[in-house]
Formats: C-alpha cells, structure tokens, sequence
C-alpha cells in the first residue's frame, strides 16, 4: 500500500469527524483542510493489521483542532515555525508562537524583543 494514499482517521476532542486519503503525510503542526474547515494536527498514530504472520500499516489516526492557518510563519532550520524567527520569545515551534503571546500578533505585540 502506498503511504501517501493511505486512510486517514481524523479526530477532534475524541469526536470522530471523517475518514480520507491525503497524498500527503500530515504531520504535527501542518494544517490540512477537511470540508471545508482548516484543522492544525496535533498528533498523529499509526494503526497496524496482522497479515499473513506479518504486521502491516493499515491506516492513520490523526488528532487536529480547528486553527485558522497563520499569516506569521518562518522557516528555522528546515522547519516552518509560527510567529517572528528574531524575537527573543519565539517559542521555534509549529504549535505555539511564544511563551508570553501564545495566541497573538507578534505585530504591535509589547513583549517583542529581537535577539541580539
């Protein structure tokens, strides 16, 4: 089975929203949109079968919560991370921008350091 057409479970809260086949690997911190709504994953679970003496990848489960995708993002070593890069604060994470604005703009923002 290839893995990038693989069936994906997505789960919100423990609620069981669908089931879809991405020609991508979602990831934790990468946003996917399913119908019509935009979903930040979380976390996400690979789930096996035993097949003829052999375990076999069957599907994935993936745990999202509904975000908006952010318009501040940057690209630190290789990876896309939320909020200003130069900041002194930023937390360098696809989850959370920072340790004293999680939620909001780093623009205007009145902690905004930049590292020296």
């Amino acid at each position: 089975m290839d893995f990038h057409s693989l069936p994906t479970e997505i789960h919100n809260q423990q609620k069981y929203l669908g089931k879809s086949c991405f020609d991508w690997q979602p990831q934790p911190g990468q946003y996917l949109e399913y119908e019509a709504q935009t979903y930040l994953v979380l976390e996400r679970k690979h789930c096996y079968q035993f097949k003829r003496g052999k375990y076999h990848l069957s599907h994935m489960i993936v745990s999202v919560q509904e975000a908006a995708i952010p318009k501040e993002k940057s690209l630190v070593d290789g990876k896309w991370i939320i909020g200003d890069s130069s900041c002194r604060f930023n937390a360098v994470s696809e989850l959370i921008r920072c340790a004293v604005n999680p939620v909001g703009s780093c623009a205007g923002c009145i902690w905004r350091e930049h590292n020296s």
